[in-house]
């Protein structure tokens, strides 16, 4: 099946690289016109240039998901060069990992929580109404399998993705309430095999915790033995972001090889 979002127009934060880029790139294939939004300067239009080689319509806008006054520039740019929106894909996102919490500081807890909960907040307080104005649309929050469940080292993390995966269901809810065709769900990864995972950890402060063999990790810790890809995660928002996905509202949809189900030995 192809052309599952054609004519659709769609807003991907943190798109510039890791899952963002993959989703930014399947929603441009699969026909939406998509604006990447990200800080980084030089992957960002990179890679809406090779989608606009590629034929598609894509454009990247700079973006702090954290300033208030860029989110009213964003939604207006998006409503100057497109007159609409369809799908938000909130997807920008920080991961600092410490030994324990104790060892976290607040000015680290406090960027964490500007990043993955403000920066959601913001999307939505911004992009809501432009998908009213054109009655509908799909909203799709990127959480992550520690905001079902609880990891040792990443206690702060986990706190704004669980944060996230109820802040979805919340406005799911008002949505329905209000009747404006508009459906909110979260995403929620598991080990994917990112180039985060070959930076400092989670995107730790350097030189305080090595990088991770995504791979080796999830051979140890996932029921499928292997680490997930960006595409992987893609390929669920892509549903959510598409009419295949009419009736989810108000869910969570984990892609994590099996992790959040149990534990499945695996024979030699």
């Amino acid at each position: 099946m192809t052309g599952q979002v054609e004519g659709k127009v769609a807003l991907v934060t943190g798109g510039a690289s890791g899952i963002g880029a993959a989703v930014a790139e399947l929603l441009a294939q699969e026909g939406a016109s998509v604006v990447i939004s990200d800080v980084d300067e030089l992957k960002g239009p990179e890679l809406a240039a090779a989608l606009g080689r590629a034929g598609h319509d894509a454009i990247f806008l700079h973006q702090d998901v954290t300033s208030e006054t860029r989110w009213a520039d964003v939604a207006a740019e998006i409503e100057q060069r497109f007159g609409r929106l369809d799908i938000l894909v909130s997807n920008a996102g920080i991961g600092i990992l410490v030994p324990s919490i104790v060892e976290m500081s607040l000015d680290d807890w406090r960027r964490q929580t500007a990043v993955n909960l403000d920066g959601v907040f913001l999307s939505v307080k911004y992009c809501l109404p432009l998908m009213r104005k054109r009655g509908g649309g799909s909203v799709i929050m990127m959480s992550s399998l520690a905001g079902l469940r609880g990891s040792a080292t990443l206690a702060g993390y986990s706190a704004t993705k669980g944060g996230v995966r109820l802040f979805a269901k919340a406005i799911a809810m008002e949505c329905a309430a209000a009747g404006d065709g508009i459906r909110v769900n979260s995403v929620h990864p598991g080990i994917i095999d990112t180039p985060i995972w070959r930076k400092d950890s989670m995107g730790a402060p350097s030189g305080q915790n090595a990088p991770v063999d995504p791979e080796e990790l999830a051979r140890l810790a996932t029921p499928l033995g292997r680490a997930g890809h960006a595409r992987d995660v893609a390929n669920g928002v892509l549903y959510l972001a598409s009419d295949a996905s009419s009736y989810v509202t108000g869910t969570e949809l984990v892609i994590d090889g099996g992790m959040f189900a149990g534990t499945a030995p695996r024979r030699p």
